[in-house]
């Protein structure tokens, strides 16, 4: 059996190699990220399910996020038992903005707790064993969270896709927790 020899590799222009390197490129980049575009804005909704406030936030301008509307974001999901306030991490709501866009809701998320002061931490502790005692919560790098409209089942789904952190899912209580720390599920 007589091989063929290949016919000769099209020669590639420098902008032909340059478009299949950058497609190479897009292609490899983990599908976590969902901003796509440099300066893109970002906006999120809250209704506080326990206060009953509401807020819309453009947080992240330009190239930047915004220090006035981050301080506005950690008022509204300050401990509404203790009123401490503690700035939530902007990798946090950077997630959420990912989740709004993924399931294509233009819905306020529904919080059940952003920020959880030490004393909160503590009390629910006792009263539950479900409460770690080293909670994202008391860094503001964590969100209880629902969005009208969307399936918690969903939303869990889609955070675990993301691959940017924690996502416990509590079906009985209709919530999905999301945090920035390491991977992991429960």
């Amino acid at each position: 059996m007589s091989r063929r020899p290949l016919p000769p590799a099209p020669a590639l222009s420098r902008r032909s190699l340059i478009a299949r390197s950058c497609a190479v490129a897009v292609a490899c980049v983990p599908a976590a990220r969902v901003w796509a575009a440099p300066g893109a804005s970002r906006s999120l909704s809250f209704v506080h399910t326990h206060t009953g406030e509401r807020l819309t936030s453009t947080y992240f301008r330009g190239d930047a996020y915004v220090p006035d509307e981050l301080d506005r974001i950690s008022y509204v999901l300050r401990d509404f038992r203790t009123g401490d306030v503690r700035a939530i991490d902007p990798a946090v709501l950077d997630i959420l903005a990912d989740l709004r866009l993924r399931t294509g809701s233009s819905q306020a998320f529904e919080v059940i707790c952003g920020y959880r002061s030490p004393h909160t931490n503590a009390m629910l502790r006792a009263r539950s064993n479900g409460v770690a005692e080293h909670s994202m919560h008391l860094e503001g790098r964590a969100i209880d969270v629902r969005l009208p409209g969307i399936a918690t089942a969903r939303l869990r789904d889609l955070a675990r896709n993301l691959g940017r952190g924690g996502v416990g899912y509590y079906a009985a209580s209709d919530f999905v927790h999301v945090d920035n720390g390491r991977v992991r599920y429960w």
